[in-house]
């Protein structure tokens, strides 16, 4: 749990952030959070982020899924989305997340498949759809993100994340 995967970015992607210095896999990590709740993502591009996480360790009290680790991998997938379509030049910060939960799950892998809604200059928008390992839907989540201009101190703190 919190190892990651080999993401699959496309070859432009990669070398665009190279240039910069930047360890993209890490950049587009799940993060600290998403390490200790055991997201892995396996797939990213601005169209599709997929994901994985664990409901083991991911429980509230009577042992069904918790809706906020729902929230941490859409937010994280959606994110991921976000940034990729905004290039090096932005930042995506989520300014909005909704989840509305269909269905408990006690056991098991979720996997999260977020596709963008919306995808401007200023904002994007990404709905994800998590399923159990039967691929019955669990939770359906949007999130938008500002995507903003980096600043000076920003490139020191990716080249130093992950």
């Amino acid at each position: 749990m919190g190892e990651q995967q080999h993401v699959t970015f496309p070859q432009e992607v990669i070398d665009e952030y190279a240039a910069l210095g930047v360890d993209l896999p890490a950049l587009f990590s799940a993060g600290h959070l998403g390490t200790r709740m055991g997201v892995q993502i396996v797939e990213a591009s601005a169209e599709r982020v997929v994901g994985t996480m664990p409901v083991e360790g991911n429980t509230q009290p009577y042992g069904l899924l918790h809706g906020g680790a729902s929230a941490v991998l859409a937010e994280t997938l959606g994110s991921v989305g976000s940034m990729l379509h905004a290039g090096s030049s932005k930042i995506a910060v989520g300014v909005d997340l909704n989840c509305t939960h269909h269905r408990g799950v006690r056991s098991g892998l979720v996997t999260g498949v977020a596709t963008p809604l919306h995808r401007g200059r200023s904002t994007a928008t990404y709905e994800t759809v998590i399923s159990d390992e039967a691929g019955r839907r669990v939770c359906s989540a949007r999130l938008t993100c500002l995507l903003r201009d980096v600043n000076p101190g920003d490139g020191e703190h990716l080249r130093t994340t992950g």
